[in-house]
């Protein structure tokens, strides 16, 4: 495929200061980023972003993890102390020139070091100022850690997930971080949006929690609707907590199988020569009151074939179910290949490495990027140069001084 040309990109010339560290905030710069707009990211002299160290094994390239590498592509790398009065001089000069500004420390922090929402618009009043928190602003929880597993914890994820028998069970993705960061770059695209139409900057504020609660919003609104029954997860296979058999995941000769939709359950038992299931055919109610019944009875027919074997019944009846693939046999599928998602990416002295390209595509085409996250403080000289940093701190100065 294609790849769109750096001015050619929606957000070609937009300037975002990012002061945020770990997942959810540069997950919003990178999208940002890809999407064409000047990122640059604000972190602390000597040992960065703390994502730069936290491991999700033990690759590391070019003396940083491969974690940081995914969320920080496509920036620019400022060091600056936020406790060094011309450090917080200098940023003050850059964020007076930004279109949009992220941060996504503990509540509190950020203000103590002068860059509040209500600070900023003094100098700044058509910046598009976006905020994630762990919880919200305000409330018993304001405070405590902000950390995708506990999000996830506090959410009812956990405890929706898995099957009954089961301990709670996460997602193996820190989905509150990817949820909240991509829920911020919305509202920022969407406020830019408005300072385009009405002249005004704005704050988008957004939360892990709040991210976990819009991600379950369509089986909240169910719960919240009918009496506040709760949901009990299946015994069997489980997949979804408010889902009948023969919904689930089921073990084959040679893998597992998911199946989903059916026309009905005796469609379903007739094409797979199953017996035991007639007493279910009826009654629609019956495919979650006894959904573990009948899943147990699937599930033994399923283990006596192949994947392929199944497939080859299942799919041309138009029963929507399919192989569940690990990542080695996707990637090795004319699919993944179809969709051109890798790219290479090169950093500083040369060090190439692969990753995923942005899921979007604009006019046909893709946002790919052959600039890596940078090292720490990369930027930091070019851009004071550039934008005339320090000049514009001694001439804040010397207004300051004379009033």
């Amino acid at each position: 495929m294609k790849t769109m040309p750096d001015h050619k990109r929606p957000l070609a010339g937009l300037l975002v200061v990012d002061f945020s560290q770990f997942l959810s905030g540069p997950l919003c710069g990178l999208k940002l980023a890809d999407l064409g707009a000047r990122v640059i990211k604000i972190e602390r002299p000597g040992s960065g972003d703390l994502c730069r160290h936290i491991y999700l094994t033990d690759t590391e390239i070019d003396g940083d993890n491969s974690l940081f590498h995914a969320i920080n592509r496509n920036k620019e790398s400022f060091a600056a102390d936020l406790k060094n009065p011309m450090d917080r001089a200098r940023l003050k000069a850059l964020v007076a020139r930004a279109d949009v500004m992220l941060q996504n420390f503990r509540p509190g922090v950020i203000e103590r070091h002068g860059f509040a929402y209500e600070d900023v618009i003094k100098y700044n009043p058509g910046i598009i100022y976006g905020s994630i928190t762990g919880y919200g602003d305000t409330g018993p929880w304001r405070d405590l850690p902000g950390q995708d597993l506990l999000a996830q914890a506090r959410s009812g994820l956990l405890w929706l997930t898995g099957s009954k028998d089961q301990a709670p069970t996460p997602m193996g993705l820190a989905v509150a971080d990817m949820m909240a960061g991509n829920t911020l770059a919305q509202g920022v695209l969407a406020a830019l949006v408005g300072r385009g139409l009405h002249g005004q900057g704005s704050r988008v504020d957004t939360s892990l929690l709040e991210a976990m609660l819009d991600f379950q919003f369509e089986v909240l609104t169910t719960h919240l609707n009918d009496g506040g029954r709760v949901p009990e997860r299946s015994r069997v296979n489980s997949a979804h907590a408010y889902l009948g058999a023969p919904y689930g995941v089921y073990q084959t000769r040679d893998g597992y199988l998911a199946i989903a939709m059916t026309p009905s359950l005796e469609a379903l038992a007739k094409l797979m020569d199953i017996s035991g299931l007639e007493a279910y055919y009826d009654r629609k109610s019956d495919l979650m009151q006894h959904r573990d019944a009948i899943k147990t009875i699937i599930a033994a027919q399923v283990k006596t074939r192949s994947n392929a074997a199944w497939l080859s019944v299942l799919q041309p009846a138009d029963i929507w179910c399919s192989e569940v693939l690990d990542w080695p046999e996707l990637l090795a599928s004319e699919a993944f290949s179809a969709l051109d998602f890798v790219q290479t990416i090169t950093r500083k002295h040369g060090v190439e490495l692969q990753t995923l390209r942005s899921p979007l595509r604009i006019n046909g085409e893709t946002l790919k990027s052959g600039r890596a996250a940078p090292t720490l403080g990369q930027h930091t000289q070019e851009i004071t140069e550039e934008m005339s940093l320090d000049q514009e701190t001694s001439e804040r100065q010397a207004i300051a001084d004379h009033d």
